[in-house]
């Protein structure tokens, strides 16, 4: 069928005429380009333009007595004029024009006291030009101040306004930079479109970094009276003068700029980050604030700060929750009394309260009526734990099997899930014949009899009666087990018996290796953190014997580590030198080496620069592991900092495909050669690649403190998980666990997941554990429902399925009250000890098969050192329990809102004692008490608040 034809018709938008009439419109208005805009301006505005011509040509003419007042008059319409947020302001657009022709004329005035008010004039109109002549705003605001005579002073720069003080603060920052780095430090700006000038240098800005620094603090003064904390701690960053904010602040904004600064000091490099905590410590100290200030000196792991900041303060309950704060970051006792050389007549002895909560001796009874509380207190079974009529084995197989393997998974599960209360029926409460330990072999006995130590954990008193029948024991490995459990009990606690050191010294010289290294560790976990001298001399003499085993060697170091956790100790340090050196190639291949280097890698925990003499020395020794000793010295220096140069260097490691050089040399050797040789060819290249290893875990070591590193440390973890080899693999999971122990987030969680049924079992295996750590102590039923689905899909591969009891066990830890973040007080601050604990756990993963799948599963119990109670308990001023209404919600970052916006999102309200999660926070529900403590967790001293009413009384 034909298209029928359609008719084109063109509709003019409008009469033809009309268009013709624009078009001559056009043209007559490009031609005489003043005429339109004029007519656009409204009646008021051409008479402000009208006005602010005349005023020009007024500066213009030869009669000098007009100046002043034309000169005034401009800074009275600049000044009074408003605009919206978004527009400029009227004068300006104005002025814009005339401004290069207000330049000449200025430069052709003789210096006076108005040509001092033109420069500031001209300072305010050169924000309209920033883009081509940058820092004009500063130069003329500089000049301005340099015309006046000396007795009259310059207008506060805040009298221009806001944007005005911003603008100048910003190209302050910019000339300091260029005075310090030269021009190349700062991009010069871009000709104008329209012109074809060369890109033309700006004029020099006159006056001293002096006069910069005061011109900064009269901007950062007019920023903090307008809550504009975090402009003014930029401004002084860049200034480099932060140490002088603590002169402004005052009692209404210095808590904002202490929590911006803080927030900062994960994003600074070294020695900034420094000078920020010791600035913020200088403003809390100020307006007496001795918990915050005590926080920040602990930070900082000053011994002599931190002693003037507990002395400080007069008030003896302050002093109480101070105590309670050191104890919690185990701070040797020894830091606080004063040297006999500062102050001879300073008490020696702390009053007998104090010495209490210094020693930590009362966690133990409160955290048991805490359980009581929380309605945890009954012991739980294993099989309440491992809940197997839920999994998905196939049933007939390996039902009820009593086999070595099950038992001794089963130890650390009881261990694990009971610690802490006492009561479990396994091993404290079970009849004389009947112990757990017995349903062990060999050198289970001895995981078995240290797991009294744990269910007792903090528990020193009662404790002992219990552990004394097992050292009596026949059997060697029950004997060392009780050795090490009279170590862990003393975790974290201080008595003044002393109990651990005098039982346990006399058996560091003990001929059995079980006992020697019982008593060694023992010692090592019971003083974790004490820097205790004795145990120096004690322990000393074995690293440097080369008479003893490595074992014992690098046992001796490891626990020395624990002792001396980030003192950067020299004696220690030198005499682990000297045995790296001395020993012969064949002591340093052993599976123990790693731990020697860990050894003197806790020395450096948190001191970051303070270790390079001692990395300059690894360099020298010609063993591959003086890389691995290098690389775990520098994470432990620089561990939670987020330095980015560091993790960048650890990934340029994790990047070395070591095998494809290995097999370059290699391919001579015959093909059939190699499978049979497999192990071997394996123990050939191991000393190689361990340092890989390491490297992964540090990225996780140094990225663990701060949030957003944390999370880009994920993802690298993704790629290294696709790219690296086996040994970066298995390391990742170990990772993951790390940077999140106690935090189970869902990425996390389901990421470790799916490499738990990863086709290497050793991946698989690391995985499994790593799910135990970032779901310890918190219950997570989805976690729990995960492990239960591995258990059934590993019931025939013995060394997972024990992996997964232990992880089961780890996520039940205390019943659901005991975490091991190594971070507490908010996150803010870090335990030493903790992070000691942590990685000695995780070094005998990045080999399981030599140490906890072999014979030396007892390493799982150096997560003692970073187990602690996660409650919120109120004391009164006596450190009886005082229950009060609080609420715990998740914690949410304020820091740089404006107002008092709300801590916490989503809160529940509860009577106290409460248990808090890794993420979660507390504040109180009524003001009727007013806290000691700063962060409300751990044990916290109430003060009835003098000017609370109840609300029925005030209604009558």
């Amino acid at each position: 069928m034909a298209e029928r034809p359609a008719a084109e018709i063109a509709v003019p938008s409008k009469d033809p005429k009309e268009k013709k009439k624009e078009e001559d419109k056009k043209i007559d208005t490009k031609a005489n380009g003043v005429k339109d805009e004029e007519e656009e301006l409204s009646e008021e505005d051409a008479q402000l333009k009208s006005e602010l011509e005349m005023l020009i040509e007024r500066l213009k003419e030869l009669n000098t007595d007009l100046y002043r007042p034309a000169l005034e008059t401009l800074r009275t319409l600049i000044r009074t004029s408003t605009s919206s947020m978004t527009s400029v302001p009227k004068p300006l657009k104005f002025l814009r024009p005339h401004y290069p022709g207000l330049q000449e004329l200025f430069e052709t005035w003789p210096t006076s006291e108005n040509k001092s008010l033109f420069a500031d004039i001209l300072s305010v109109l050169a924000m309209t030009y920033s883009d081509t002549e940058p820092r004009g705003t500063l130069r003329y605001r500089l000049l301005s101040a340099s015309l006046l005579p000396p007795t009259s002073k310059i207008s506060e720069p805040g009298s221009w306004g806001h944007e005005y003080v911003r603008h100048l603060a910003a190209e302050l920052g910019e000339e300091y930079t260029i005075r310090q780095e030269g021009e190349e430090a700062v991009p010069l700006p871009a000709p104008e479109a329209d012109s074809d000038a060369p890109k033309s240098k700006p004029a020099p800005v006159p006056g001293t970094i002096e006069d910069l620094h005061n011109l900064g603090l009269e901007c950062a003064t007019f920023f903090l009276g307008h809550n504009a904390e975090p402009d003014a701690v930029d401004l002084f960053v860049e200034l480099e003068i932060v140490d002088r904010i603590a002169s402004l602040v005052d009692a209404n904004t210095f808590s904002r700029v202490c929590a911006y600064m803080d927030r900062c000091v994960t994003l600074l490099p070294p020695p900034d980050d420094v000078t920020f905590l010791r600035t913020i410590h200088k403003i809390y100290l100020q307006f007496s604030k001795f918990p915050e200030a005590l926080g920040v000196a602990i930070r900082l792991n000053d011994a002599a700060l931190i002693r003037q900041d507990f002395n400080a303060s007069g008030n003896p309950v302050m002093k109480k929750q101070l105590a309670f704060l050191l104890a919690r970051a185990q701070i040797p006792i020894e830091w606080l009394k004063a040297s006999a050389s500062e102050d001879a007549d300073a008490e020696d002895e702390f009053p007998e309260d104090i010495l209490d909560c210094l020693s930590n001796t009362q966690l133990s009874r409160h955290f048991k009526e805490f359980g009581k509380e929380v309605g945890v207190a009954d012991p739980k079974s294993l099989e309440d734990v491992y809940k197997s009529h839920l999994e998905t084995t196939r049933s007939g197989l390996s039902a009820n099997v009593d086999s070595a393997r099950a038992n001794l998974a089963g130890t650390f599960v009881n261990a694990f899930v009971n610690a802490g209360f006492g009561n479990d029926k396994l091993m404290v409460e079970a009849e004389e014949g009947n112990s757990w330990v017995y349903k062990n072999k060999d050198h289970g006995m001895m995981s078995a009899a240290a797991s009294l130590g744990l269910g007792l954990l903090w528990d020193t008193d009662v404790g002992l009666s219990h552990i004394d029948r097992y050292t009596y024991s026949p059997e060697e490995w029950i004997k060392a087990g009780a050795f090490f459990a009279t170590g862990l009990l003393n975790a974290g606690v201080r008595t003044e018996a002393d109990a651990a050191l005098a039982l346990l010294a006399e058996h560091v010289e003990n001929q059995s290796v079980p006992l020697k290294t019982a008593a060694i560790m023992g010692l090592g976990v019971a003083y974790a953190g004490s820097h205790r001298e004795d145990l120096l001399t004690l322990l000393l003499p074995a690293v440097a014997d080369d008479g003893v085993s490595m074992e014992i060697a690098a046992l001796s170091a490891l626990a020395l580590g624990f002792v001396f956790v980030g003192s950067g100790n020299g004696e220690i340090t030198s005499t682990i030198l000297q045995t790296l050196m001395e020993r012969d190639d064949k002591a340093l291949d052993e599976k123990w080496g790693r731990f020697m280097a860990l050894g003197l890698a806790l020395l450096y925990v948190g001191l970051q620069d303070a270790s390079d003499a001692t990395l300059e020395t690894l360099k020298a020794i010609q063993h591959p592991i003086s890389r691995q000793a290098q690389i775990l010295v520098e994470v432990c220096s620089f561990v939670a900092t987020g330095n980015v140069l560091r993790v960048q260097r650890l990934l340029h490691l994790c990047g070395e495909h070591l095998d494809a050089l290995k097999e370059k040399e290699q391919a001579e050797s015959a093909e059939g050669k190699k499978d049979e040789n497999k192990d071997e060819k394996k123990e050939d290249k191991k000393p190689d690649d361990t340092f890989q290893s390491f490297a992964v875990l540090g990225i996780a070591m140094i990225a663990m403190g701060e949030d957003i590193g944390a999370e880009m440390s994920m993802r690298q973890f993704n790629h290294l998980m696709h790219y690296g080899d086996p040994i970066i693999r298995k390391s990742v999971p170990l990772a993951l666990g790390l940077i999140s122990a106690s935090n189970p987030q869902l990425p996390v969680l389901d990421t470790l997941s799916k490499y738990s049924h990863d086709h290497d079992l050793a991946v698989a295996l690391n995985a499994i554990f790593a799910m135990g750590l970032v779901g310890a102590g918190t219950n997570n039923a989805r976690l729990a429902q995960m492990l239960r689905q591995l258990a059934g899909y590993y019931y025939k591969e013995p060394d997972c399925l024990f992996m997964v009891r232990i992880a089961q066990g780890l996520v039940h830890m205390g019943k659901g009250t005991i975490g091991i973040n190594p971070f507490f007080s908010d996150r803010n601050i870090m335990s030493r000890p903790a992070i000691a604990g942590l990685l000695a756990t995780i070094m005998a993963f990045t080999d399981a098969k030599a140490f906890i799948l072999d014979k030396y599963h007892w390493m799982l119990y150096f997560l003692v050192t970073a187990m602690y109670p996660r409650f919120l308990i109120t004391l009164d001023e006596d450190l009886e329990s005082k229950p009060v209404t609080v609420r715990v919600g998740q914690a949410v970052d304020v820091v740089g809102q404006a107002g008092k916006p709300r801590t916490i999102s989503g809160f529940q309200t509860h009577q106290t004692p409460v248990r808090l999660g890794t993420t979660e926070r507390a504040e109180l529900a009524t003001e009727e008490f007013i806290p000691y403590a700063h962060v409300l967790e751990g044990f916290v001293i109430l003060q009835k608040n003098p000017g609370w009413e109840k609300e029925d009384t005030m209604q009558m």
